[in-house]
């Protein structure tokens, strides 16, 4: 149903601007539909409004069974204008290369006839009936092998198609109308998870790992911000948790608060829950007054009484959105008024734009656990530590290793596909795993494809399509961000005219969908390597140059 809301707000947005071209609303209002160009218009921003906000609010609202009929038949009408628009703007152009009158409005028809007819003496009324008759019946560029307009033909067809647009986008509007004024948008639901680690073993990352452990017992700073920042599934919050309980940093922290933040951010919300972590003090007040107090003043001073002398590490997990840097500032500017050097605060996110809006020092970007790391955990994940059988290595270890090769890495990818091939150790089922990639079947909460496909679907409607509409082309194939934006344009995914007003490379960019890598001294995007491998869900490998 979002898809249905999406793609009708977006091709009633097209017919409003093709409206919007002067000639073409002449001819319209020449068509007298009881509407006029401008009303018409109102009507469709009216009724786009209504849907965009739409998508946004409860199931039970989107997935109206009114709504499911109406929206395919709306898209079709806009669909058709949209194609009569263009055939009408085509014409339109020619008649000002050639001189032409094909396309002119009824009144500029006429004119141009009586003008013919002054000019003309050998004209006769019935000779001008006969030219007026061929061009209002079957005008056409000069040529059998060329376009033909047909002014009745099409007028007849534009005002049933746009009287039919009309009494659908009535339709939906009213449905649409009703909708609670209390209805909540659709929150995305993340699982809470805590700091005590799950996974006992750190695989891979060791070398990261100790560097990363480094450069957080050693900042000088009152206050450093490190965002660890990766697509879902890759292990963000389990290297948090590791970090988060190493003995070293335990040592170097007095308090240590540990925060899953979620699609939730609300300062409020969030200062009262740190607070309530942080052991009280005599001048700090006492350890109920974050359950006392709504006030954000109160929360913010407590927090800064009780950690003016310790040095502290907070982590904030799973981090989904945030409103602007003024809302991140603001729950940040307590723990920026403490006497002692060197506290941390560890952010996890898989949006590389908010990364970028909270660092203090450079983010670590987590990527796939290496081959020959991965291939051991993905053993560990089928059969637990020391459990394989022993007709693995003569019978599974080989289907197992191409598995994993599609998984690019991914931990999550390889709890999902290690529990499917858990349930029957057999040739018969693992080659099916491979060869069916039915992990992208699994649909759980806990498993790969929901987990990533949480990111696509909180993308704008725009940027699905501009994502999607890559893979039409082969894996690996280069672009120049002018020749991916020209595309976008050419099958109609944004306007040209207002092409200048967004970047869809970089927001696409801004969550994680793309990858800006230097290549050769050029700036070049690529895709997420690890969606990427989600064939089923998005296309294959797109370069942007």
């Amino acid at each position: 149903m979002a898809a249905a809301l999406g793609a009708a707000a977006t091709l009633l947005g097209k017919v409003f601007t093709m409206l919007s071209a002067a000639p073409v609303a002449a001819y319209v209002d020449s068509l007298e539909l009881g509407h006029n160009s401008e009303q018409i218009k109102a009507k469709l921003a009216h009724t786009r409004g209504l849907l965009h906000n739409a998508q946004a609010q409860v199931s039970h609202v989107v997935d109206n069974p009114g709504l499911q009929e109406l929206l395919p038949a709306l898209s079709r009408n806009a669909d058709q204008a949209e194609d009569l628009l263009d055939e009408l703007h085509y014409f339109q152009i020619h008649d000002r290369l050639h001189a032409t009158n094909y396309a002119a409005t009824q009144a500029n028809f006429l004119r141009h006839a009586r003008n013919a007819l002054r000019h003309t003496a050998t004209s006769s009324w019935a000779a001008c009936f006969s030219c007026s008759s061929a061009q209002d019946d079957s005008d056409s560029t000069s040529g059998d092998d060329e376009l033909r307009f047909h002014r009745v033909i099409f007028s007849r067809k534009f005002k049933s198609v746009l009287q039919d647009m009309q009494t659908h986008c009535d339709s939906v509007s009213d449905l649409l109308g009703n909708i609670p004024s209390n209805s909540m948008p659709v929150a995305v639901h993340r699982p809470q998870i805590g700091s005590t680690i799950i996974q006992d073993t750190l695989y891979g990352r060791r070398h990261t790992f100790e560097e990363t452990v480094n450069r957080i017992t050693t900042q000088i700073e009152t206050v450093s911000v490190l965002p660890i920042v990766g697509p879902g599934g890759i292990g963000k919050t389990t290297f948090a948790q590791h970090l988060y309980n190493d003995g070293r940093t335990e040592e170097h922290f007095q308090v240590r608060v540990w925060v899953c933040v979620s699609t939730d951010f609300d300062v409020l919300k969030l200062t009262r829950e740190i607070l309530a972590c942080i052991p009280a003090t005599e001048e700090g007040g006492s350890s109920s007054v974050a359950n006392e107090t709504t006030n954000l003043d109160h929360l913010q001073r407590s927090i800064v009484r009780r950690l003016k002398s310790k040095r502290f590490l907070i982590v904030l997990d799973d981090i989904w959105k945030c409103d602007g840097v003024d809302q991140w500032r603001t729950l940040l500017a307590p723990f920026t008024k403490g006497e002692t050097k060197g506290s941390m605060l560890l952010v996890t996110t898989r949006f590389p734009k908010l990364a970028k809006m909270m660092e203090t020092i450079d983010p670590l970007e987590l990527l796939g656990l290496e081959s020959n790391d991965f291939f051991t955990f993905f053993e560990a994940c089928i059969f637990g530590e020391d459990n394989k059988p022993e007709h693995f290595e003569d019978e599974l270890a080989g289907i197992a290793q191409k598995i994993a090769d599609k998984l690019k890495g991914s931990p999550l990818a390889a709890k999902t596909v290690g529990r499917l091939l858990h349930k029957d150790l057999s040739q018969k089922h693992w080659n099916g795993v491979l060869e069916k990639h039915q992990w992208l079947k699994q649909q759980n909460n806990n498993d790969i494809m929901p987990s990533l496909k949480i990111s696509y679907d909180c993308l704008p409607f725009d940027l699905k399509k501009c994502f999607s509409y890559c893979g039409l082309f082969p894996e690996d194939h280069w672009f120049t961000s002018s020749e991916i934006n020209h595309f976008w344009v050419a099958v109609g995914i944004i306007d040209s005219n207002h092409q200048a007003d967004r970047n869809y490379l970089e927001e696409l960019v801004d969550n994680g969908f793309l990858m800006k890598v230097i290549q050769n001294g050029c700036v070049m995007m690529e895709r997420n390597w690890l969606l990427e491998s989600m064939a089923v869900l998005w296309p294959p490998t797109i370069w942007i140059k």
